[in-house]
């Protein structure tokens, strides 16, 4: 009588399938996260590229790793998308959840890459009051009351200022960008979000606003208080 051998190659079939697939997991996370900035939502990219993994047919891949990778991409478009549809009131990108990074060392680099590229458009499309207000609101959900004693605006305007820079990050305005100056936004902010070391976050904000008043304080500009249009 029959051994039943379908089933013991099932099984060594499924085997081969999880061993591919966990030596490619972490770069299909890294893909996921880069792109939605959620480590939540990039598990479940992860987790559905497995499913579908399962129920291919796997002896017609020639590159297992480029196949995964392909339906990983594809997933996490269509999942930013859907997010973007979602996320009506919150226009532009979101700074990158917190992950264990100790647990995953490969997703760390991962969210490096997603924070500097976060700060890279906020340099590019805020002025430094807008830059200070939107990151102290959105990212360290700072009252409005105390972003204003940071950047010695009253409150009323550090809304306006949160408004304002929600809407400039979602068009294409670009301005010349300092790379020192970008270095040094974003080992502070790490600093802030790693570490709790806030205060040189505030100061950092705090002298910007000033250096930018003065800079335009002889043509009397109206973004003198960050609030241009």
């Amino acid at each position: 009588m029959s051994a039943h051998p379908e089933p013991r190659d099932q099984t060594s079939s499924l085997d081969r399938a999880a061993a591919v697939f966990v030596e490619v997991r972490p770069r299909l996370f890294g893909i996921a996260y880069r792109m939605l900035a959620s480590s939540a939502e990039a598990e479940d990219i992860v987790q559905e590229t497995w499913l579908r993994w399962q129920n291919t047919e796997r002896s017609a891949i020639a590159n297992p790793a480029a196949f995964l990778t392909l339906i990983t991409t594809r997933l996490s478009i269509n999942a930013a998308r859907s997010a973007r549809a979602r996320r009506e009131t919150y226009i532009g990108p979101w700074l990158p959840e917190p992950i264990d990074t100790a647990a995953d060392p490969a997703a760390g680099a991962e969210r490096g890459e997603a924070v500097e590229f976060a700060l890279l458009l906020l340099l590019e499309r805020l002025t430094p009051a807008q830059r200070a207000a939107y990151i102290l609101r959105e990212a360290f959900v700072y009252p409005y009351e105390q972003i204003a004693e940071i950047i010695q605006l009253s409150p009323a305007n550090v809304r306006q200022l949160v408004s304002r820079a929600r809407k400039h990050l979602n068009t294409e305005r670009r301005e010349p960008i300092d790379a020192v100056e970008h270095r040094r936004l974003l080992a502070t902010f790490l600093d802030a979000a790693q570490e709790g070391n806030v205060t040189a976050l505030e100061d950092l904000f705090a002298a910007d606003v000033v250096h930018a008043s003065a800079r335009r304080v002889r043509g009397v500009d109206p973004a003198l208080t960050g609030l241009a249009s």
